[in-house]
């Protein structure tokens, strides 16, 4: 059974900065960050390709980066400059439409 695992969440004031890691039980091509704040719905903040090519949010680029070690089965989002608009839950995705349960993000002073 496909199990993603995220974590690093947590409560971080605005201009601050978190690294996201998912932890996967296989091997996965493109990978995605997710991401729900309330009362909206999800929407697609990062992927890569299991080669490594990279796309992003409009509103993120330049301020979080997408990576993976597939050695460590793994795939991380490091968020800097956060924004309070950046609170959410943060989902792992990958292509063949799995989910993890989320990490929650919290941009607040």
């Amino acid at each position: 059974q496909v199990q993603l695992v995220e974590s690093g969440g947590g409560l971080v004031q605005p201009g601050g900065s978190l690294r996201l890691s998912c932890a996967a039980s296989g091997i996965f091509t493109t990978m995605s960050w997710y991401r729900q704040a309330p009362g909206n719905q999800r929407e697609l903040v990062a992927a890569i390709t299991g080669a490594g090519s990279t796309n992003y949010k409009d509103s993120v680029k330049g301020r979080f980066t997408i990576s993976r070690d597939n050695a460590k089965n793994t795939m991380y989002l490091q968020m800097n400059s956060l924004k309070p608009e950046d609170t959410a839950v943060y989902y792992c995705h990958t292509a063949a439409g799995h989910w993890g349960k989320g990490t929650l993000v919290t941009v607040s002073s």
